[in-house]
């Protein structure tokens, strides 16, 4: 299936169309002879890894599949911001949605321990926890009371810092800075700890923010700083990687439930395989985005990593307080060694 990138002014059409194309609501086909295509809500735009990647996934499902299943990203918020996608997807109105795994944290806070600063080695490493039954099942099935599945989690880039006035290089920088979070209590405290101020705001009031002095800063990965032209305004990116916060691709549990074994199988072993093709294309886009920023104007530069972990460190004995989170924890540090 081709991706087509549409224009924010037909949303309201979109949202007709995954009404119709919904097999977990009852409204689809089952698979039938015309086909039935599921939807997933995306929050960025159609040249993104994670979509890219998805697209290859449903290819390779209509292929398995004989036409009778196929999968549409829909990209750009067209079917709404990721929380309201979320609810979507819970309530049976469209199939699927990638959420951060900060979204989640409102349904079962455990969940806050795969969100952690400082907490995975590598791309590879987390997608290779995170994807692994053993590690992540018994916390991810804590969502199925709720209509949700987690069908697969994403490589979503390492969070560093970028800000106006010059780089950081130690927690002590950052002192009366407000630097931009994503909204939650997690991320906000850690920001405290990382020696700034933590500022939840949309991700489309940023630039502005930043530019008017609301903001002094905002911290996220290479790509979004580059395609959001973050670089213009805030040209000193400290390259703290200091969270790796996952995505998640989660279906309706009654689409599963409205498919056939095989067409069910062949679906999971598509997006199982889109999860290495992701990484790979992110690790691409990485080295473009840092490209094209330098060229906007920005300088990278390396802080004091080790001085920034520890700092973050107790944030991770508040979070993880159940025995639940503690074996997931567990898990994850062992896997990093």
């Amino acid at each position: 299936m081709q991706f087509k990138t549409l224009a924010a002014a037909g949303a309201v059409t979109l949202m007709a169309l995954s009404l119709t194309a919904c097999g977990g609501s009852g409204t689809g086909n089952g698979g039938g002879s015309a086909g039935t295509t599921l939807t997933i809500a995306f929050n960025q735009n159609a040249e993104h890894p994670q979509a890219q990647a998805m697209t290859q996934a449903g290819a390779a499902l209509e292929e398995a599949t004989g036409g009778a299943y196929g999968l549409e990203v829909f990209p750009d918020e067209l079917l709404g911001a990721q929380d309201e996608t979320l609810e979507q997807v819970r309530s049976g109105t469209i199939d699927m949605a990638v959420v951060a795994g900060s979204v989640l944290e409102g349904i079962n806070p455990d969940i806050s321990v795969i969100n952690l600063p400082y907490l995975y080695s590598s791309a590879e490493q987390q997608v290779s926890v995170l994807n692994d039954d053993a590690i992540v099942g018994e916390l991810f099935d804590t969502l199925n009371a709720d209509n949700l599945e987690v069908l697969a989690v994403y490589h979503a880039g390492a969070r560093s810092l970028y800000t106006t006035d010059g780089p950081v290089t130690t927690p002590e920088d950052l002192a009366g800075q407000r630097i931009r979070v994503i909204e939650s209590d997690t991320n906000i405290t850690m920001m405290q700890l990382m020696g700034g101020v933590g500022a939840p705001m949309d991700m489309g009031e940023v630039y502005t923010a930043i530019q008017s002095g609301v903001l002094d800063g905002a911290e996220n990965n290479e790509l979004v700083y580059s395609n959001m032209a973050h670089a213009e305004v805030a040209p000193y990116f400290s390259e703290t990687r200091h969270l790796m916060l996952p995505d998640l691709l989660v279906i309706n549990t009654g689409v599963l439930d409205a498919m056939d074994d095989e067409s069910e199988a062949a679906l999971r072993e598509a997006v199982a395989a889109s999860v290495d093709t992701e990484v790979e294309l992110f690790a691409t886009a990485v080295e473009e985005a840092r490209t094209a920023a330098e060229e906007a104007g920005a300088t990278f530069s390396e802080p004091d990593v080790e001085a920034f972990r520890a700092a973050v460190l107790p944030l991770h004995d508040e979070v993880v307080t159940s025995d639940s989170a503690r074996a997931v924890y567990d898990a994850i540090t062992a896997a990093a060694e």
